[in-house]
């Protein structure tokens, strides 16, 4: 019987990734197309927290490699190959929290990757005021929430299995 049960929730678990991945990317391109239109259109938000600043940005965080777009694609891509490899590979023993927060950090990667291959750049909008950071996006906060919450996770399980 418990043969029966493991398939079952591994494609539970394959189906419970696909869609948390499919929300996050919908969401994700809806309300940046949304912002970016609303900044062309004269939005502008301009505090002591935060300002809306749209820009292009041909390369990575920083302006990393921003003259190598294809090396930035194809880092995309195999991260998102081996992400869900792993993930349909080990499936059946993580836990659905796991899987949901590599589908935020996988939505993340996939957006900008989307950006970048139909528009050539990303789309940036958000400047934080009160340090001296880069302009980012959703997507960039997704990459870096989904990396902070499996970062934890693995500490987590690392300090459980010392006990």
């Amino acid at each position: 019987m418990s043969r029966k049960k493991q398939p079952q929730n591994l494609w539970i678990k394959i189906l419970y990734l696909f869609l948390i991945f499919a929300i996050f990317v919908g969401t994700n391109l809806y309300y940046s197309d949304w912002i970016v239109n609303q900044i062309k259109t004269g939005l502008s938000i301009n505090n002591s927290i935060f300002s809306l600043n749209y820009v292009q940005n041909t390369g990575a965080a920083f302006s990393i490699l921003h003259n190598y777009p294809y090396i930035l694609i194809v880092l995309s891509v195999l991260a998102l190959v081996i992400l869900f490899s792993y993930i349909i590979r080990h499936a059946g023993t993580m836990s659905y929290v796991g899987i949901f927060w590599l589908a935020v950090m996988m939505s993340g990667i996939f957006c900008n990757l989307f950006e970048r291959v139909q528009l050539g750049y990303v789309r940036d909008f958000i400047n934080l005021k009160f340090i001296n950071f880069p302009i980012f996006n959703f997507s960039d906060i997704l990459i870096n929430i989904g990396v902070i919450a499996i970062v934890l996770l693995l500490l987590k399980r690392t300090q459980l299995k010392q006990l």
